[in-house]
């Protein structure tokens, strides 16, 4: 349960003064429904004006506060309302409101003949000086000479917000210190309630403090789940090799996935389930390594399940496990949402009777209604598209804890690996196999669509498949992008029938006949959406266009590049950009030119863009998962925070001590104790 300290905080934003049905929705939209959301939407700047007693002491441009008398109204036809007034030495400064309403609204909010304080930016118009829709002091009320800027939505302004943070405030327990003495101590850092007040009080309230706890909070949690995870009892899986030497495997294993085979062997072996995130690059091999696993799971006699993000990549998995394993001793299936019908009951009949030995699928496979006779391992894909709650729900589908393997193609930054997959042992996959030929990244401006166009046509004569993407799937008037199914139209118009398209709107069925006469030959290029992003593996393509890079995130472009390269055939990926780009852009492109390597791609990706989702198409903004944390922050605080934690979980007594008490409380202030039972019963 949470500490009954921190309740009101946690209370309804509704029952703070001052917040009605209107405010309460555009309170809504910035995600703010409880006090706590208050306290942690912090200022994004601050308004420093100048009190002055007469207009000939202003300077155009600064804002300022001054005391005037309205004396006159002028408005023409549907222009804005200008109120006129005067200072103390009778100069003129005009008060500008404009919208159909703002008549009535300027009249009643400053009545003629009676002195008012206002607040705004000044500017002069010709010889006129005037104040724009300036802030207008309530009788009794003062403007402060510095005030916080928050970020605001249609209904509740930057002053309200403010208020409602007092509020707040006053509402804040003294809460007991989390972090360790010494550590607070070399940072000179004040006590959380000292510090949230100062960050939403002062233009100098620095927010390192309250960063600190929030990635501490991250990293004890990961710290406890972890520590949590090794009490609990799985079945220990060991394979005799039998089903692993009747695989016929298309070549020889790196030295990476030899070494990464092991330590899942050695994981499996153990009572303890395993928990492992296997990084590796685009066509590193993983596939192979979560094969191996799989057969030890069966070898062990387990079942094993195989979870991938989209419908497109589970058939991908299906179609390679099942060429694979040809003249095996395996029974793999495949399960889906689309899947209907007496082809769906068989298939859970054979799970839930262990007829089924592998099973492949989509979030369907972790639903209710599925049972597994004996799962003894789960391997979860592209690990980033899958929540915590997901992958609970799929180990929970075992009598035991199953053994869990997550992978990711997208390489991680190791800052944020450690505060997003902190519960987990990692396995890097940093060798490629044999065959596969680097991609040679090319970069050409959108004016010059037509050259990519001629030599795509010379690609085709030649016998050679290639992937064209855009981002968009229609026109949109919003937007200058080019769509997909324009731009098929185009290359249909040029190459006939060998053009195929697909894009997310499309029906599953439908999406895979064009995938499978792509992958047979029978489509020279495919025009498609990110939809391929992961999952596609043609090793005939050898040409990838990509359409207004530029607007795509390192990783998408570098997930797009992975699908060529895939043969013996050596490849290009050309990336099309628009005529105008900015430094930042201009600086990806030119990486994705000069390296392959998804991890170096990583790190610079987190060191320039300063994070969004992790290399993803979300712009630069807070940490993922933080409300507070920068990624800057995260990367400076996350290695501090992991030896705090273990200070505290090894010497400090854990969560029963009196430091650990406090940190309890931390980890419900910052929300890290959802989905962890341990934290809830403790």
């Amino acid at each position: 349960m949470r500490p009954d300290i921190l309740n009101p905080l946690f209370a309804e934003v509704t029952t703070l003064k001052g917040v009605g049905t209107v405010v309460e929705k555009a309170l809504g939209k910035l995600g703010i429904t409880r006090v706590i959301d208050l306290l942690f939407h912090l200022p994004s700047g601050w308004t420093h004006r100048r009190r002055i007693a007469r207009l000939d002491d202003a300077v155009a441009g600064e804002i300022v506060s001054i005391t005037v008398t309205p004396v006159e109204y002028r408005q023409g036809g549907r222009g804005p309302i200008r109120v006129q007034c005067v200072d103390g030495q009778g100069d003129y400064l005009s008060l500008i409101y404009f919208g159909r309403q703002a008549g009535g609204y300027a009249k009643k909010l400053l009545p003629l003949q009676v002195p008012v304080t206002v607040s705004g930016k000044l500017d002069l118009y010709g010889q006129e000086r005037q104040i724009a829709h300036p802030e207008v002091l309530a009788p009794g009320e003062n403007f402060a000479l510095a005030e916080p800027v928050y970020p605001q939505s249609e209904g509740v302004t930057s002053r309200q917000l403010a208020k409602l943070v007092e509020q707040a405030l006053e509402r804040m327990p003294p809460l007991p210190e989390w972090i360790e003495p010494g550590l607070l101590g070399q940072r000179r850092w004040a006590g959380f309630n000292a510090t949230l007040a100062a960050v939403h009080g002062q233009p100098d309230g620095a927010t390192a403090r309250l960063a600190y706890d929030e990635v501490f909070a991250n990293q004890l949690a990961l710290m406890l789940v972890r520590a949590s995870a090794r009490t609990r009892r799985g079945t220990p899986l060991t394979g005799d090799g039998r089903l692993r030497a009747q695989l016929r495997l298309p070549y020889e294993p790196t030295g990476a996935q030899r070494r990464t085979m092991g330590e899942i062997e050695g994981d499996m072996a153990q009572a303890t389930p395993m928990v492992r995130l296997l990084q590796g690059d685009v066509g590193a091999g993983k596939t192979l390594v979560a094969l191996e696993a799989l057969l030890i799971a069966v070898e062990g006699g387990a079942q094993g399940a195989l979870l991938a993000p989209t419908e497109i990549l589970a058939r991908q998995h299906f179609a390679n496990l099942s060429a694979l394993l040809a003249g095996v001793d395996v029974r793999i299936a495949i399960l889906t949402g689309r899947d209907k019908g007496r082809v769906r009951e068989a298939t859970l009949m054979g799970l839930a009777s262990g007829e089924i030995d592998i099973l492949v699928g989509t979030h369907a496979i972790f639903q209710e209604h599925v049972q597994y006779r004996r799962l003894g391992l789960a391997v979860v894909d592209e690990q980033h598209r899958f929540g915590v709650a997901q992958r609970m729900l799929l180990t929970d589908k075992a009598e035991r804890p199953p053994h869990l393997l997550a992978m990711t193609a997208t390489p991680i930054p190791r800052t944020l690996t450690l505060t997003q997959y902190g519960e987990m042992d990692v396995s890097r996959l940093d060798e490629m196999p044999p065959g596969r030929t680097p991609v040679r990244t090319t970069i050409f401006p959108t004016s010059g669509v037509a050259t990519v166009v001629e030599r795509l046509g010379t690609h085709i004569a030649d016998g050679g498949q290639a992937f064209w993407v855009c981002p968009l799937v229609e026109e949109s008037e919003a937007s200058d992008l080019a769509s997909a199914e324009a731009r098929a139209e185009m290359l249909r118009a040029r190459f006939g029938a060998k053009i195929g398209l697909v894009h997310g709107r499309m029906k599953g069925p439908e999406k895979d006949a064009v995938m499978s006469a792509f992958s047979a030959g029978d489509l020279a290029v495919l025009v498609a959406t990110t939809v391929i992003e992961v999952g596609v593996d043609v090793p005939n393509a050898s040409l990838m266009i990509v359409e207004e890079a530029e607007r795509f995130g390192l990783a998408q472009l570098h997930q797009l590049r992975g699908r060529v390269g895939r043969g013996a055939k050596e490849s290009t990926c050309v990336l099309l950009r628009g005529e105008t780009l900015s430094e930042v852009a201009r600086q990806r492109l030119a990486l994705m030119r000069e390296t392959n390597d998804g991890f170096v791609i990583a790190e610079k990706d987190l060191e320039w863009r300063g994070g969004g989702a992790v290399l993803g198409t979300q712009q630069a903004g807070k940490g993922v998962g933080y409300k507070i944390a920068t990624p800057e922050q995260l990367q400076e605080f996350a290695q501090i925070a992991t030896d705090d934690a273990r200070l505290l979980t090894e010497r400090d007594g854990g969560l029963a001590g009196e430091r650990g008490q406090a940190a309890r409380t931390a980890l419900y202030l910052f929300e890290r104790d959802s989905g962890v039972a341990l934290l809830r019963s403790g």
